[in-house]
């Protein structure tokens, strides 16, 4: 398979997608496969690319940090 497009694969093929590109779905972890298959239930089902899901997870994401900090640079006069 060439393409991970929706017009380009069946249902099944994109299942398989997300299947393989998560992992071990049925292994023990920390319960997040679950969330993570949720999340690219649009694209199994035909409705969004998995391109346009990323892009609006990243959007949301933030990393609590809240910013890169201006560090003194030591020279004194």
């Amino acid at each position: 398979m060439n393409s991970i497009l929706i017009k380009d694969t069946t249902r099944e093929e994109r299942e398989r997608i997300v299947a393989e590109s998560i992992g071990n779905i049925n292994g023990s972890c920390d319960g997040c496969s679950s969330g993570l298959i949720e999340m690219y239930q649009p694209y199994i089902d035909g409705i969004k690319e998995i391109r346009e899901i990323n892009m609006e997870f990243r959007a949301n994401y933030e990393s609590g940090v809240e910013g890169p900090q201006k560090a003194d640079c030591g020279y004194k006069m």
